[in-house]
């Protein structure tokens, strides 16, 4: 297998991570799935922000981990995890970074939703 190549931040493609300051809830079906006044937002280039939701805060009983798996040469290897609730929508809706590079460390222990595969991301103040 080739190496895969790994890339740093800079002023062609900067990350910023920096706390959201704001309340996120996410919902599946009815369900809450996080709760947090504690996230992250990840601005990577010109990508829309992510929040990054501390694990502490993520009912993890309606998680399950999937064989999925993906590489990002600025933030490394993710994992993801479907939400049942949601049916096949909700199938890979989760991504973490376990072991993130250094650039995104704060990231770790973090999970990201795909507004697409759950209900609703609510962010407010």
């Amino acid at each position: 297998m080739a190496d895969r190549p790994v890339l740093y931040p800079g002023p062609d493609h900067p990350i910023t991570v920096t706390p959201s300051g704001k309340h996120v809830v996410v919902t599946v079906a009815g369900k809450v799935v996080a709760d947090t006044r504690a996230a992250l937002t990840l601005q990577e280039s010109t990508y829309p922000a992510v929040q990054y939701v501390p694990l502490a805060d993520v009912d993890t009983s309606l998680l399950e981990p999937t064989a999925t798996t993906s590489y990002c040469p600025y933030k490394g290897d993710a994992s993801y995890y479907s939400i049942p609730a949601g049916g096949s929508k909700s199938v890979d809706a989760i991504w973490e970074y376990k072991q993130p590079r250094e650039a995104v460390a704060q990231i770790k222990e973090h999970i990201a939703f795909y507004p697409d595969r759950v209900d609703s991301i609510e962010i407010t103040d």
